[in-house]
């Protein structure tokens, strides 16, 4: 095997993180609360490895993995079995209870690995064995100071939605919206993508827009009550091929092959676009070397005819990220780098 491809990559990797750090400082109190619909696609599980690799790097402390998707309800199981892989099993996982929302197509076989539990060690297997998704949000928030935890969806919206919408109770005396304005510094969204374009048109996306999904964004966008970013970036970077390198029983390594070959019987030579490995990217490091937040503005979301970015005062709350120009490939090559380094607190899993 020819090894000097990622030994160059390496050594390239190494001067833009050391670009970073002059350029842009680790934020050592970043804490995050990670949504996702882990199943729809295999980058939600590139996404949780960046995270975790960023945790053992000491830039984030990882708070809970919400998974807030219910059609498939094992999105969860593979979460759990993410963490472990990372030595983190103790990551609290809370999971829509609703089977009638989400993507209702396992794309990434997360039926079979939530089910391997001999394999992956983890104890959810269906989604009733996590906590309900609102109960462990508003629990964590409480127990966090003010205004210090960024909410990373790279899913769909309803995990925050349910949060917002969700009234007093044992936890807290404050409603779901007031207990975001006091815990939750910024609401980070892979979502609006192609909102800023030069024509000037409506675009549904995704993330906020497929699966009935489109009322949960809107009033998410209408009454979340700190800034949120939106995240335009990853389309044409591509990330997986350094799975390789990892053990076979690399679960992440799994998620992407299993995807890859649903859908045309790819390989991971093929690799996917880094949507949500982006979202993680800014969370953590912000613009950093590879993305840029260019104007202030607002986000104009219809649920019926979809949205569009425009640009406004200062004052607005809502920032749209885009990647710089002519980035990608260095981009890819610094995040696949990143999801194959080996966990710092599981060193056996870096040789199963």
């Amino acid at each position: 095997m020819n090894n000097l491809p990622i030994i160059l990559a390496a050594i390239s990797i190494c001067i833009v993180l050391a670009c970073q750090s002059a350029q842009h400082p680790a934020d050592p109190d970043v804490r995050i609360i990670f949504d996702t619909d882990m199943g729809s696609d295999c980058d939600d599980a590139g996404a949780l490895a960046l995270l975790h690799a960023y945790a053992d790097l000491g830039k984030v402390e990882i708070l809970a993995c919400i998974y807030s998707s219910g059609a498939v309800p094992y999105g969860a199981g593979v979460v759990e079995a993410i963490n472990i892989r990372y030595g983190r099993p103790d990551i609290p996982v809370g999971a829509c209870r609703d089977p009638g929302f989400g993507d209702p197509v396992d794309k990434m076989s997360a039926g079979k690995l939530s089910r391997d539990t001999a394999a992956f060690g983890n104890r959810i297997i269906h989604n009733s064995d996590a906590e309900e998704q609102t109960a462990l949000n508003r629990r964590v928030l409480v127990s966090q100071p003010d205004g210090s935890v960024d909410y990373v969806t790279v899913g769909h919206t309803r995990g925050l939605y349910d949060l917002l919408a969700s009234g007093p109770d044992g936890v807290s005396p404050l409603s779901g919206r007031d207990l975001a304005a006091r815990k939750i510094r910024r609401w980070i969204a892979l979502g609006a993508l192609g909102a800023s374009n030069p024509e000037g048109h409506r675009v549904k996306d995704w993330n906020f827009f497929f699966n009935n999904s489109a009322p949960y964004t809107h009033h998410c966008i209408a009454h979340f009550p700190s800034e949120i970013y939106f995240i335009d970036a990853g389309s044409e970077v591509m990330t997986g091929a350094s799975l390789k390198t990892t053990p076979p029983g690399n679960i992440v390594r799994t998620a992407y092959r299993d995807w890859l070959w649903w859908n045309g019987k790819k390989t991971l030579d093929h690799q996917r676009p880094s949507w949500d490995l982006a979202t993680v990217y800014f969370a953590v490091e912000g613009p950093g070397q590879f993305l840029q937040v260019p104007e202030p503005g607002r986000l104009q979301f219809d649920p019926e005819n979809g949205n569009i970015w425009i640009e406004a005062d200062q004052g607005e709350k809502h920032f749209y990220v885009i990647e710089k120009q002519g980035i990608g490939e260095r981009f890819a090559d610094y995040l696949n780098l990143m999801i194959a380094r080996p966990p710092l607190l599981n060193p056996t899993a870096a040789g199963q």
